[in-house]
């Protein structure tokens, strides 16, 4: 779900202290420009590695990594971005032991608990992923609190465990009333468990207080046909329709044979 947090900051061409880093490794130089040179080179190769592994570029972009890794151990951007290319790589043992790196580093950075969340999740180790995910919503640097909740309640409903979901769900609306994936979420699940009307309630004050959406708008349909209210569910397709005609929900509900459910 969420990509290495990286500073962005753009980055010069990187000047040698010391006769050149390969001189400088060899005679030990420890001057602080050569140390800062260092930091910048590690910086720059891990928005390199991050580009390449975007690009599904694996094999260059372990190259720039393990350069990074190389140039400053102990930065927790280059372990973030060393754990996402093992995810990606299947070596989770490694991936796993990279992401615990940039939280040992930064213990209360907020983007590095909700990336070793998403990735224990994925792993299918879902009471971990619930607690760093929390961890995050709880953090006063977290700037998305809703989102993490948001994130706990979706893992917790992949494994089936509703009632836990829909506390998730309801948290992250205590803090965001307009966060729509919360919304939808909790509507999709009441949908799904059969609570048409209970579903069809929250749709509509969420419809009234927020910017309508394709999704909500589509699951809006889907409920009001399940709850045998055919007028209703034809003024929530026109609307889709009306506002989102290029939408793939308008387009999915107007393909022939589309099933509501």
């Amino acid at each position: 779900m969420s990509a290495a947090r990286l500073t962005g900051r753009t980055r010069g061409a990187l000047a040698g202290a010391c006769a050149g880093l390969a001189a400088m490794l060899l005679a030990g130089c420890s001057n602080p420009q050569v140390v800062r040179d260092h930091h910048q080179a590690a910086i720059f190769n891990t928005e390199l590695g991050v580009a390449y592994l975007q690009r599904g570029e694996l094999a260059v972009a372990k190259r720039k990594l393990d350069r990074a890794l190389r140039e400053n151990p102990d930065d927790p951007n280059v372990h973030s971005a060393r754990a996402l290319l093992f995810e990606r790589l299947g070596e989770r043992q490694q991936a796993d032991h990279e992401f615990r790196e940039a939280l040992r580093l930064a213990p209360n950075d907020p983007d590095y608990q909700n990336d070793y969340a998403v990735y224990l999740c994925n792993a299918g180790r879902t009471d971990e992923g619930v607690k760093y995910f929390l961890k995050a919503a709880r953090n006063p640097l977290y700037l998305t609190p809703a989102a993490a909740y948001t994130n706990a309640g979706v893992c917790l409903r992949v494994a089936h465990q509703y009632p836990r979901a829909i506390q998730m769900f309801e948290s992250a609306l205590v803090v965001s009333p307009g966060f729509e994936q919360a919304a939808w979420q909790l509507a999709d699940l009441d949908y799904k468990q059969g609570r048409f009307a209970q579903a069809h309630e929250l749709i509509k004050r969420f419809l009234a207080s927020s910017n309508e959406t394709p999704d909500m708008l589509l699951l809006a349909v889907k409920v009001t046909r399940a709850e045998g209210d055919a007028l209703a569910a034809a003024l929530y397709a026109r609307q889709l329709q009306l506002d989102f005609p290029d939408s793939a929900q308008a387009h999915a509900l107007a393909a022939p044979g589309h099933n509501p459910g």
